[in-house]
């Protein structure tokens, strides 16, 4: 269960929001409505919330307050916030100007609350990276990287380029008047690859579809049901470096004729028809390409030059390790000197040749068990795909709690988190196998 808070004083927002939770069937949340500024600060100091949702448009709660003692205090920062806001009272980029340097991932205005509240709060649950990232790029990381893997929802593509792109806005490391441009442009190309990508559907189809009056969704979801092309997903990766951030997406279909297109939009221009995401992009990025297959997409965008960003304190000579399929991370039995924090990829985990679980970039860090005890590695990880991780040195990993004691608590919600899922998973299997027939010739050989 992840805890939630929501700051907001009006009744009939509350209420919304309650619902919306409690219509989530086996619901993993616990939400809880803090009130008055002492019982705010006491509960996200001490209750330990993964996610806190502030109503940035209710003017009866001082959020000045509030949010001056995030800034102060770096403890504060290891929470994700979801701003929620009325646009008919206030503009979100003058909100998100007022905010830099505050781990607000994601803005909501209040008319989609009831259609993504519960959606975007899963996202950034399943992707916990993201929320620390704030913290640990400043102190810990000299860069930081996030990954998305999009299922074939028109829908719910904004929600990831707006963690995306807010992330580099509330940063100060872009223009706060660029983000919705950069939002736009990577939902268009997002899209592309949910549309033309994975789902096949070709630019006259689309068209076609349009002109009777059936909208992209229900073009995308009549695609989808055929199970192999439902099974596919669409990659978003980011990688934020000092000077710039490198955006990838990458769809499963068959690609598109690159030159073709790009030939025919240069004839178009701005009035084209198709193209509107590859057209706005071009117009942000400083670099965009396609691979010669036509299923990924890259594009860079140039922080601006007034951002003002901290050197990093801690793990920045830290070795960077990028991982392809089949890479193998480290071996049952070996000594364990590094744990790993985990920027991408997915990692499976091996006990005795059985796979007995996985890591995900939500994960945070891998070996993290036997590298703080001292013991020699309980299982073997391999690497599914191309992804990264940072090793960090026991030294380093030591130095830094010294530095900042706040880790330690962090680094144990980690410990207690998996060891939850642990005993899940180990109460589901004794489960089953209490519930299975025992066949007459079991006595107990072969087992493991």
């Amino acid at each position: 269960m992840s805890l939630i808070g929501v700051i907001s004083s009006d009744a009939g927002l509350n209420a919304r929001i309650q619902k919306e939770f409690t219509k989530k069937p086996n619901g993993r949340w616990i939400l809880q409505f803090p009130k008055g500024q002492e019982e705010i600060l006491e509960f996200l100091n001490f209750d330990l919330p993964e996610i806190v949702l502030i109503n940035f448009s209710d003017p009866k709660i001082d959020l000045s307050f509030v949010l001056e003692e995030v800034r102060n205090d770096s403890w504060l920062h290891n929470f994700g916030i979801i701003g929620l806001f009325n646009s008919e009272k206030d503009r979100e980029e003058s909100l998100l100007e007022g905010l830099k340097n505050i781990n607000v991932l994601a803005m909501l205005n209040y008319s989609r609350i009831s259609s993504h509240i519960v959606k975007l709060t899963q996202i950034i649950e399943d992707n916990r990276q993201i929320i620390f990232q704030h913290e640990l790029s400043e102190k810990l990381i000299d860069r930081s990287s996030g990954s998305f893997v999009i299922d074939n929802d028109p829908l719910a593509v904004s929600i990831y380029a707006a963690v995306a792109a807010t992330t580099l806005a509330q940063r100060g490391l872009i223009d706060p008047d660029l983000r919705m441009h950069l939002q736009l442009a990577l939902s268009e190309l997002i899209i592309n690859g949910v549309e033309h990508g994975n789902c096949g559907i070709t630019f006259e189809e689309k068209s076609e579809a349009l002109e009777k009056g059936v909208s992209v969704v229900e073009l995308v979801a009549e695609r989808c049901r055929n199970p192999k092309i439902a099974a596919k997903r669409v990659f978003f990766e980011w990688d934020i470096g000092p000077e710039s951030t490198r955006f990838v997406i990458r769809d499963e279909g068959e690609g598109f004729d690159v030159q073709g297109l790009s030939a025919k939009l240069k004839k178009e221009g701005a009035y084209a028809l198709h193209g509107r995401g590859i057209l706005m992009a071009k117009g942000i990025a400083s670099k965009l390409a396609y691979n010669s297959k036509g299923n990924e997409v890259s594009l860079v965008v140039r922080h601006g030059q007034k951002a003002e960003k901290e050197t990093p304190r801690g793990f920045f000579d830290s070795e960077t390790v990028d991982t392809a399929a089949g890479d193998i991370i480290f071996r049952e039995g070996e000594s364990s000197d590094f744990l790993y924090y985990i920027a991408s990829g997915r990692y499976s985990v091996f006990h005795k040749a059985r796979q007995v679980g996985a890591l995900l970039p939500g994960d945070i860090f891998m070996g993290e068990m036997s590298f703080l005890l001292n013991n020699r590695r309980s299982a073997t990880v391999r690497s599914e795909g191309a992804g990264k991780l940072i090793k960090i040195s026991r030294r380093d990993f030591v130095s830094v709690i010294m530095r900042y004691p706040h880790y330690g608590i962090f680094l144990s919600k980690l410990l207690a988190r998996k060891l939850a899922r642990s005993n899940s998973r180990a109460a589901q299997i004794r489960t089953a196998a209490a519930d299975a027939p025992v066949p007459v010739e079991a006595d107990g050989a072969g087992l493991g």
